[in-house]
């Protein structure tokens, strides 16, 4: 029996024979060329032929997954249209003289190494798109387009990683769950995976070698574990865990439609956090009351120069349509320490959790911060939207957002463009200052969003990305629960809501605590939404 460990991706357990894919061998070396328009020629043709194979992948896709999480082809179509990305190929082949294909391997490492210098895992998912394109591409270029063979009964299926187009034209009849050697959680292979609900597990290492093709395997999505020829003890063992998951998943879909009160009958909203539009398909489908937090910086680290406002409005407008009604809480920019995007080139910062971040970028830049702003009120049209602003630590940042607020509904109303004029305003509470002043903060605005990661990292002067403290870093430290206590009493005493929208929200053992502090609403990731909600019901 040999153990491999590796990543959770998608929870679940998965017993059944292992079926390794080995992509074709293929061979990329630097080969100068003298027909430099031939090469012009085949890298056009190669496009275009990748173009169409992903809208066909979105068209096939589109039904069992939804537009959204289908949407991940129309993104990488656009890449394959995108402007500098063809450039730097075609500069390659013409300036350098180099071969189509080792022009595409170059791309795909500068573009990588572009989203990779952004200090955010998320911005791993594009990292992947620029490596799915690039490799569909290479794959036209050198001829190896075969499909990947159907092991003809249901697998495990594994391979060094797969893609999103993988993903989408496996047999699913066949396909018990997915295991990587390398891989992470948040490409977006992992995220059709969710979406699919296919037990997954990434990062198992290079020693998942294609020796074990064919062998009795057990893939463990709770603990993030592949088993390889399990002893009969460890298969009835897991038999019986998967029986109790499948089991509990049932148990957790008949919470879909009920109410989030407490056996003493209070009411707790529990929402979602999101980090893209793709992310509202997931939200729906375990219930969510709502989006507690959209983190509107990705769709700034997913660009590569300022989006624009009709760009951001799109988005918003998705978001709020497909929510159908339901509380929608977009939060604005926030940028800095882990989350960078390359074209703000900021100067480096010795301490950059306690530079120029968050509000701060947008009321230094307010013609950035102007544009957002634009795009959310009129996407406020189409659904129920609060807008959250991150970081503040004055009355005064405030009354300035509300300023510029007023430049953007007097621009909006003088243009006859339509917006909601119910839109609630929101700001973080992460900084101890905000929690000192939460009774004049809470005079200005009309809900408090507490963010625990920071805050708990501003209150107990731990780097909450360094390692080596994590044994330090706790979220119900009794200093920071005096935080959330003061921000609750000083809220409600102003006749306003507070939410945590940390990732505190999500650790069941501390709901208790929060509601006996009074919180008003957690938002959680969406597949917490229910056992939230479980969790909520059996309290008092």
């Amino acid at each position: 029996m040999v153990t491999f460990k590796g990543t959770k991706v998608v929870s679940g357990i998965a017993i059944g024979k292992l079926y390794v894919y080995k992509r074709p061998d293929r061979q990329i070396s630097r080969t100068p060329v003298d027909d430099t328009k031939a090469q012009l020629q085949a890298f056009d043709e190669a496009r275009q032929k990748a173009v169409l194979q992903l809208e066909e992948l979105y068209e096939s896709s589109v039904e069992y997954l939804g537009e959204l999480s289908a949407s991940i082809f129309v993104a990488q179509e656009m890449l394959l249209e995108d402007r500098q990305y063809i450039d730097y190929v075609k500069s390659r082949i013409t300036e350098d003289k180099y071969n189509a294909a080792y022009s595409v391997v170059l791309a795909s490492d500068e573009f990588s190494r572009l989203f990779s210098s952004i200090e955010d895992k998320y911005m791993q998912s594009h990292i992947a798109d620029v490596k799915d394109v690039s490799e569909r591409l290479l794959r036209i270029l050198c001829g190896l387009e075969s499909e990947m063979a159907d092991p003809g009964e249901p697998c495990i299926f594994a391979s060094d990683d797969f893609n999103a187009g993988d993903i989408v034209q496996f047999n699913r009849d066949n396909l018990l769950g997915l295991a990587t050697m390398f891989g992470s959680p948040v490409s977006h292979a992992s995220i059709l995976a969710g979406t699919m609900g296919v037990t997954s597990v990434v990062g198992l290492g290079q020693e998942m070698l294609s020796i074990y093709d064919g062998r009795p395997a057990i893939l463990n999505g709770i603990k993030g574990e592949l088993i390889i020829d399990p002893d009969k003890r460890t298969l009835e063992r897991m038999r019986r865990k998967q029986k109790e998951y499948e089991e509990q998943q049932r148990m957790l879909l008949l919470l879909k439609g009920k109410n989030n009160v407490t056996k003493s009958g209070k009411y707790i909203n529990v929402y979602a956090n999101i980090g893209s539009a793709e992310g509202v398909e997931t939200a729906l489908l375990y219930d969510a009351g709502g989006i507690g937090l959209f983190r509107s910086e990705f769709i700034y680290m997913e660009s590569l120069t300022y989006p624009s406002e009709d760009d951001q409005f799109e988005i918003y407008k998705e978001v709020l349509e497909k929510m159908r009604g339901r509380k929608v809480i977009i939060r604005t920019l926030d940028l800095g320490t882990d989350k960078q995007a390359s074209y703000f080139r900021p100067e480096k910062e010795v301490n950059p959790a306690l530079g120029y971040r968050a509000i701060r970028i947008s009321l230094a830049q307010p013609g950035i911060f102007k544009t957002q702003l634009r795009a959310l009120y009129r996407a406020s049209a189409y659904g129920n939207l609060d807008i959250l602003f991150p970081l503040i630590i004055s009355v005064e940042e405030v009354l300035n957002i509300k300023k510029v607020i007023r430049e953007v509904t007097d621009e909006l109303d003088a243009e006859g463009i339509p917006y909601s004029k119910d839109i609630r305003l929101g700001i973080m509470i992460e900084t101890p200052a905000a929690v000192m002043i939460s009774d004049k903060l809470a005079r200005h605005v009309d809900f408090f969003s507490i963010g625990t990661n920071d805050l708990t990292q501003y209150t107990l002067a731990i780097d909450r990305q360094n390692p080596k403290l994590e044994t330090y870093f706790s979220t119900m430290h009794p200093a920071v629960y005096k935080m959330i206590e003061m921000t609750v009493a000083n809220a409600h005493k102003a006749g306003i809501t507070v939410d945590i929208c940390g990732e505190a929200a999500a650790d069941l053992s501390h709901t208790q605590d929060y509601i006996d502090l009074g919180v008003d609403a957690l938002s959680v990731s969406p597949a917490m939404v229910l056992p939230l909600r479980k969790k909520i019901r059996e309290c008092d």
